[in-house]
Parts: C-alpha cells; sequence; structure tokens
C-alpha cells in the first residue's frame, strides 16, 4: 500500500475519505505542520485509491480496515501514534483505536462517517451554502482523487450497508485529546450523528463550522487549522 512519509517525529496517521488518497490531506495540513515541528506525517493511499491498487481480496469494511491497520502497524512497529481520519477514513481511524486504544496519541475526526444506512443518518439541507473559490478548490483535490480510484472495486463495497459497514461497532472510551469537526451544511454525513460520539471521548472538542460541506475545510481553512493546532498542542501537552 501506497503513502507519503513527511518530517520526523512523533506519528501521525492520516486515513482519507471513501475513494480519496493522500493528496487532500497532504495539502490541507502541511502548513499547520509549519509551525508544530516534531511529528512525522504519514498520508495513505488506502487500497484502490491513489497509487495503492485495488486489492481483490478486500470484499467488505473489516478488510480495508485490516490492509490499513496491517500498514500502521507495519510502519509504527512498537510506537504510539495519532490518527486523523476524513469521513469514511475517521471510521477506519475509530476501528484502529479500539483495537489497541492504549497505543493511540490522539485522535482527529474530519466529516466522520457515524451513521452508515443514508436513509437512517440526520442530514441538514444546503440552504444556505455559498458558492466560493475556497469550496471549489476543496472539490477538486476529490474529483482528482476519484478519477485515480478504481471505483469498481469501492463501488462493490460501498453499494451495499453490510459490507460497507464494520461488523462491530467501533466505539470505545478513549480519554486522550480528540478533535471531531463537522460541517453544518454537509448533506453527506451530517453533523448531528457525531454528536454522540463525544460519550466516548471525555476529552473532545466538538466542532460545526458554518458554510462547511462534506469536503471542508473550504472557506473556514483558517479556523479549521486553528482547531487542529489547538488539538496538536493538546496532544503534545496531554496533562497541561
Amino acid at each position: 500500500m501506497y503513502y507519503e512519509s513527511v518530517g520526523s517525529g512523533r506519528l501521525i496517521f492520516f486515513l482519507p475519505s471513501w475513494g480519496g488518497d493522500a493528496g487532500e490531506a497532504r495539502a490541507v495540513h502541511e502548513p499547520i505542520f509549519s509551525e508544530h515541528p516534531g511529528w512525522r506525517r504519514i498520508y495513505v493511499d488506502p487500497p484502490g485509491t491513489g497509487k495503492s491498487p485495488a486489492d481483490p481480496s478486500i470484499t467488505d469494511q473489516d478488510g480495508m480496515l485490516s490492509s490499513i491497520a496491517e500498514l500502521i502497524n507495519s510502519v509504527a512497529g512498537d510506537e504510539p501514534f495519532a490518527l486523523a481520519g476524513t469521513s469514511a477514513g475517521a471510521l477506519h481511524a475509530r476501528g484502529i483505536l479500539k483495537q489497541n486504544p492504549s497505543r493511540v496519541l490522539g485522535l482527529l475526526l474530519r466529516a466522520p462517517g457515524v451513521v452508515i444506512d443514508r436513509s437512517r443518518r440526520t442530514l441538514p439541507t444546503d440552504e444556505h451554502l455559498v458558492l466560493s473559490e475556497a469550496r471549489d478548490q476543496q472539490h477538486k483535490y476529490y474529483e482528482a482523487a476519484e478519477q485515480l480510484a478504481d471505483l469498481e472495486f469501492l463501488g462493490r463495497i460501498q453499494r451495499d450497508v453490510s459490507t460497507y459497514s464494520l461488523r462491530e461497532d467501533p466505539s470505545v472510551h478513549f480519554d486522550r485529546p480528540t478533535l471531531i469537526v463537522t460541517g453544518r451544511q454537509d448533506t453527506t454525513a451530517g453533523y448531528a450523528d457525531a454528536w454522540p460520539l463525544l460519550d466516548d471521548y471525555p476529552r473532545a472538542t466538538y466542532a460545526v463550522l458554518d458554510q462547511e460541506d462534506h469536503f471542508l475545510p473550504g472557506p473556514t481553512s483558517a479556523l479549521y487549522r486553528a482547531l487542529v493546532a489547538d488539538w496538536l498542542n493538546r496532544v503534545d501537552h496531554p496533562d497541561a
């Protein structure tokens, strides 16, 4: 599986949205680390995305999770690490966290996919969403990633709730610094379904960003980066 490694220090793994690749998370987060040295950033292309080929042996979300977990274990060895997941990547991050919470330094969930069955999601409208150049630019990252993705492989898993869900609920108590960022106009995953996650994460900051859809951050990139910077500071100084 392909990944990009940037910098040195403690490990943080970035897991993209379904069909996404390493490029979008790198573009969004690298400016933050220019002021937060001491982290080795690992940007992952899951199977069937970016430069990682599809794996025919993976037929469901649990197979995808196992493949990502295997990569993380091979890179991290015995080192602790932080996890940052976007959309479906947030589901993967929660699944990996549940396997061994003591190894994880901190958790970042961006536009997390929580309720897998779309018919059961609590979704807002995009009535007040304003078009902007920043939003268009953010959408381009996902459009470019989709052109590289193996959509047939990914679609076989995604089209059925039973294969797109994890067999085991990824909920687990985690009392280290956590950040959950959602979009007020996110008509894909919404924001309300992520609120109950706070019961699992007693040290979580929860943010709902106005003028953001599922592909955040667009117009509020400065605010998003400030939230991530605060989270990194809390991970760096967990007892402060």
